[in-house]
């Protein structure tokens, strides 16, 4: 197989949107409910934990199962990122890539992985009790920093910088928005829920 058939190849399997395969029998579109984000915390946010797990498990694996199949040539090993992030199923949009390239790390380097990925749940453990504003893009990114400059190659950096780019409206946020208390974003959270279940009444089941 030649490198392009290989980058197309991992590319597609990276733009599985495992968010909307969760969804299924819902009759909740997690594109148009909540953050609109088709990932695993905007599933958690409106859904059930076992659907944002089948979210989060898909994402992760589809990274790791592209470079598996397809050889780590770092066009192939940033394709599944780009495919997740614009999706030709979801007309070209897509997630944040955070957990796909965590998929990706976890085959490439699984021990530097692993040793960093306790940092994501600190920081969004750490940020929602002291307010802050977009925690999880704030453990996103980070996370992602610090993978990306441990491992130190250049598949590493552009993948950091594709999940930089899809977080850049949760940037604007930050730098925008004054920090908020705790009670507000569990209002947000249930507002997103209520939501998603006026959706789920008006369509039928899948």
């Amino acid at each position: 197989m030649t490198l392009a058939l290989k980058v197309l190849a991992a590319f597609l399997i990276g733009s599985i949107p495992f968010a909307k395969i969760a969804m299924l029998g819902t009759g909740i579109d997690i594109t148009k409910v909540g953050s609109k984000n088709p990932g695993f915390n905007n599933v958690r946010r409106v859904s059930s934990k076992w659907r944002a797990a089948i979210t989060l498990i898909g994402d992760i694996t589809k990274g790791c199962v592209a470079v598996w199949l397809l050889g780590p040539h770092w066009l192939v090993v940033i394709a599944p990122v780009v495919g997740h992030c614009w999706s030709p199923w979801l007309r070209f949009n897509g997630g944040k890539g955070v957990a796909t390239a965590v998929g990706v790390m976890i085959y490439m380097q699984p021990w530097m992985t692993l040793a960093c990925l306790p940092l994501y749940p600190a920081l969004r453990i750490s940020g929602r009790k002291m307010g802050w504003r977009q925690e999880g893009a704030i453990a996103s990114m980070s996370t992602m920093l610090l993978l990306s400059v441990v491992v130190g190659e250049v598949y590493a950096y552009t993948m950091l910088a594709i999940v930089i780019i899809r977080h850049i409206p949760n940037l604007r946020e930050i730098m925008a928005s004054k920090r908020e208390p705790p009670a507000g974003q569990s209002k947000s959270q249930a507002e997103d829920v209520r939501a998603a279940r006026r959706q789920s009444r008006q369509k039928p089941f899948l």
